[in-house]
């Protein structure tokens, strides 16, 4: 059996398959990537080569591989993207095309995927809503909530614009699967291929698949339930916009304007009636320190995700590289951390003054220990941006910034 990596002659196409135990439905897929071999030369004059990445099979489906003319590769590394990355990895062709083992899909369909990459496309993928899905083929759940749920959050929160986000036919470049960098090991490397695509500014097309009954005699791998909160959350961690800045920038407003009216009725006039308490400037002050800590972990996030290669950085990112670094972050930390102690210290002169009495308001300890702790978050965030951006006290470095700008 070939190793993962070897090297070989080049090819046009690589057909990859994931392998778990498919030896009742391998042949009949294996037949059919045989035809689309045959369109796929006369049509575009590529060659072919069918890889299965086999993930511990027991059934025999290794040697029944190897006698229909496929090269087989063991992962072993258990899981469906894990499997899959190991077959890329090990492919010789220039596009590499994906599809289950289990004789649901129509390898046939692939040749107009491969059209699509040869006239300029980055990543084709099936949409199963477009070719038809026979009756029996996918649970109503996953056809009438899972998939429309999942796409539908998929392309509002990164615009990838496609109707069947995870459709397990499609055919992506060997290119752009490199600058992909993709690292799932289980069912959402599905959605990981999709979304940095997009993110990536890859161009992406659809082409019509077919998704008849599965061949197994057997419950399939995926389970809907557990797969997908695997990838609604996988969404969310690749959405630093909508996990942390947004919440956090509405929890900031929404605390921020609480306290500046709480101010202004504490200098103004202190002694009427208000609607927000002291209460409110407790839940006030609790709203800016959750929302800051949001802020600071979505920047963090995005610039893991530009230095990770799998994310363009904006505009604003100029912008941060002029002025934010860890020195800056450090004495902007400090210096907010002081106002918050002075503040305080001016409260416990005023408090022993009036002989220890009990305050009328709440509002100026609120303000004092918000900017301690404000000034801890800065200076803590700044050297978490640090260690991201490489343990370099300029984190976001301005060449390279300018560089990635759309």
């Amino acid at each position: 059996m070939s190793e993962p990596g070897q090297s070989g002659a080049a090819v046009g196409v690589s057909f990859v398959i994931p392998c778990l135990d498919e030896a009742r439905s391998l042949a009949v897929c294996i037949a059919a990537i045989r035809e689309a071999e045959a369109r796929i030369a006369e049509a575009y004059g590529l060659t072919s080569e069918i890889i299965i990445a086999d993930n511990g099979s027991s059934d025999g489906s290794q040697a029944l591989a190897e006698s229909l003319g496929a090269r087989v590769i063991e992962v072993a590394e258990r899981g469906y993207g894990a499997a899959l990355r190991g077959g890329f990895n090990a492919a010789n062709g220039r596009y590499l095309v994906m599809g289950d083992a289990d004789g649901s899909y129509d390898f046939r369909e692939a040749t107009a995927m491969i059209g699509a990459l040869v006239e300029g496309a980055d990543l084709c993928m099936g949409s199963r809503f477009e070719g038809g899905i026979k009756p029996g083929a996918m649970p109503w759940k996953n056809r009438y909530i899972g998939n429309p749920l999942l796409t539908g959050v998929l392309n509002l929160l990164f615009r990838a614009g496609v109707s069947d986000a995870h459709c397990g036919l499609r055919a992506i470049s060997r290119a752009c699967f490199d600058r992909l960098h993709l690292t799932g090991p289980g069912m959402e490397f599905a959605s990981e291929m999709v979304i940095k695509a997009a993110l990536k500014g890859e161009r992406i097309v659809e082409r019509p698949a077919t998704l008849s009954p599965d061949l197994r005699d057997r419950p399939p791998h995926l389970r809907p339930w557990r797969d997908g909160w695997r990838h609604l959350r996988y969404l969310f961690m690749l959405s630093p916009a909508w996990l942390f800045a947004l919440p956090g920038a509405v929890a900031t407003i929404a605390g921020l304007f609480i306290l500046i009216s709480s101010g202004i009725h504490f200098l103004v006039a202190r002694h009427a009636e208000f609607f927000f308490g002291n209460y409110w400037d407790v839940l006030a002050s609790s709203l800016v320190g959750v929302g800051y800590s949001a802020l600071v972990l979505a920047l963090a996030s995005h610039l893991h995700g530009v230095r990770s290669g799998y994310r363009k950085a904006p505009r604003w990112f100029v912008w941060l590289a002029r002025w934010v670094n860890l020195e800056s972050m450090i004495l902007a930390g400090v210096g907010v951390a002081t106002l918050g102690g002075l503040d305080l210290v001016a409260v416990f002169a005023a408090w022993s003054n009036h002989l220890l009495t009990r305050a009328d308001s709440v509002f100026p300890v609120v303000l004092g220990t918000l900017l301690l702790s404000l000034g801890a978050q800065t200076v803590l965030g700044g050297f978490l941006l640090a260690i991201i951006g490489g343990n370099e006290a300029r984190f976001i470095q301005l060449p390279q910034a300018g560089r990635r700008l759309r």
